[in-house]
């Protein structure tokens, strides 16, 4: 971008979050040429009622895509309507069909359809990125099923899991939100045309006599747009539309943000298990040469706050615009749905990125494990003592205060000592020889079936990524 192109304020929406193609989808020119699409739909819909010539409909194609903004901007200047400073400059190029164009329509039968159209767009590129997110995600589950991982509760050792089942966590919950996106953007709706309150009161006027319906009307004009009208509207379609899909790109933002979150933790000297790419001349902390910030999953967890916020803007919109309308929606939608999109769209392909150079370390995973599994361990061996005859409370005690030592040791850098120091336990003897103790430490921390469970849920995930 050129250097004067920096000269004034721009939206790091506008070149540094999101892709081109969803920024084309969001622009200004695009969504001028959306207009004229829905103003064409709905000439070719009254041509069948005689209200327009098939030469008025021909001039009306050839110029649809002739959009000249700044030539729009400039009458808009002057009237202060956007929507009518479009129809002007469109009418002034169509000489014979120009007077025809917006006939019975009001300003929302065209922007709305439009913003629809546009929003379908987006989400089926958001399907696109995340079905991608999902495959790459796929193939670590299965790479990683039988690694084993220390599971953490309440950020404390637990006990053993593998990283493909902790992996498979964040598939799933970003599988739920594919199913949830794909059906949500083949039925989102437009207003359709029904004029200034929805009623179809001006169409009514304009058709009589003509053999067509206002509801024929709108039905072929919404058919030529590839779009299904919602049944009822005011004068705008119903804005908890906008508040459901913002929803479901927040529900792809949280389960992307965990996901995020958890490598951050996962990534630091302490575990050393996973880590994002890092670029053999990427620079990490202006301050300390040495530092491996791990700021692809701290951006994505930033992006992912935004995209969180943005639905209470759109349930004010729903909830608080009085009776059949009011514009104090406008404004804020023109950021609101683009920004939503276009973080999501940055969100999904940073995701994709960093899952498919994640680097992990098996070894570090395991010495996690040989650390921190026996404590996982000591449940088998006071269901033994147990059986034996030995009291559960005193057990539960003697086991306690074996951990506590042990923890100690482990604070001072030892290795753990839990398995002998049970083995040894005088309460624990009278029941247990101290071989039965240390076999039953030994087998007893174990990963269950988090790998048969991974490769199930990934052979699940691909057979859904199969069907659209």
């Amino acid at each position: 971008m050129a250097q004067e192109g920096f000269a004034s304020y721009r939206s790091p929406f506008s070149w540094r979050y999101g892709s081109e193609e969803m920024r084309h989808i969001w622009s200004e020119a695009h969504k001028r040429e959306l207009w004229r699409r829905v103003w064409v739909a709905l000439a070719q819909a009254q041509a069948r009622a005689g209200l327009v010539t098939e030469a008025q409909l021909a001039e009306l194609r050839a110029h649809q895509h002739e959009v000249d903004v700044e030539a729009a901007l400039a009458v808009e200047r002057e009237i202060g309507h956007d929507l009518m400073a479009e129809l002007k400059v469109f009418a002034s190029q169509c000489p014979t069909a120009g007077g025809i164009l917006h006939l019975g329509a009001t300003s929302a039968d065209i922007e709305d359809n439009a913003d629809v159209l546009r929003l379908r767009e987006a989400l089926f590129l958001l399907v696109r990125r995340l079905e991608d997110l999902l495959r790459a995600l796929a193939d670590r589950v299965e790479a990683e099923a039988d690694t084993p991982a220390m599971a953490y509760t309440h950020l404390q050792p637990a006990e053993p899991t593998t990283l493909g089942y902790r992996l498979c966590q964040y598939a799933q919950d970003l599988l739920e939100a594919l199913l949830r996106l794909r059906e949500f953007a083949r039925t989102v709706r437009g207003k359709g045309f029904k004029g200034a309150v929805g009623t179809y009161a001006s169409y009514a006027e304009l058709l009589q006599g003509t053999g067509l319906s206002p509801l024929e009307m709108e039905r072929l004009a919404m058919e030529a747009l590839g779009l299904e009208a919602f049944p009822v509207a005011t004068q705008t379609y119903p804005r908890l539309q906008d508040y459901r899909a913002l929803v479901l790109l927040a529900e792809v933002a949280a389960a992307l943000h965990k996901f995020a979150l958890d490598l951050r933790i996962l990534q630091s000297p302490v575990h050393g298990e996973m880590a994002e790419p890092f670029g053999r001349l990427q620079v990490g902390s202006s301050a300390m040469p040495f530092k491996r910030n791990p700021v692809t999953a701290e951006g994505l967890c930033s992006l992912a706050r935004w995209v969180s916020s943005l639905p209470q803007v759109a349930w004010d919109n729903a909830a608080l615009s009085a009776l059949e309308r009011t514009l104090d929606d406008s404004a804020n939608r023109r950021a609101i749905l683009p920004e939503a999109c276009l973080a999501a769209d940055e969100l999904l392909r940073r995701a994709t990125r960093l899952v498919q150079g994640l680097q992990v370390d098996r070894d570090a995973a395991r010495r996690g494990v040989e650390r921190w599994a026996a404590f996982a361990a000591t449940e088998r061996v006071l269901m033994a003592l147990a059986r034996a005859g030995g009291d559960r409370q005193e057990g539960h005690e003697a086991i306690r205060r074996c951990s506590m030592r042990a923890w100690e040791a482990l604070r001072q850098g030892l290795a753990n000592p839990l398995s002998d120091l049970l083995a040894e336990d005088p309460y624990i003897r009278k029941f247990l020889a101290p071989e039965e103790v240390r076999r039953l430490m030994e087998e007893g921390a174990h990963p269950g079936l988090a790998a048969d469970r991974s490769r199930a849920f990934v052979a699940h995930l691909r057979k859904a990524l199969a069907q659209t």
